[in-house]
């Protein structure tokens, strides 16, 4: 048996689907979710505020392998002299 008898087109369709699959779980879609969080962490409602913690909760292993990348600190004040 070759490697070509080995790798059929359901196999190589099944590990695309998981490669994708993962790609979109660990990078586009907590992304994305960081973007929503960056803009509307500080003018959330409470129900709003929960449902972030739900998307940080449930991709969380995405959002830990962008966390070198986040920066929540509040924005700087301007104060007047």
């Amino acid at each position: 048996m070759t490697i070509a008898d080995l790798l059929t087109n359901d196999t190589l369709l099944v590990a695309g689907l998981y490669l994708g699959l993962s790609v979109l779980y660990l990078l586009i879609i907590p992304g994305l979710v960081y973007f929503y969080l960056s803009s509307r962490w500080y003018v959330a409602s409470s129900f709003e505020r929960g449902f972030m913690y739900f998307l940080m909760f449930f991709f969380f292993p995405g959002i830990l392998l962008l966390s070198p990348f986040l920066n929540f600190r509040p924005k700087r004040r301007e104060l007047k002299a």
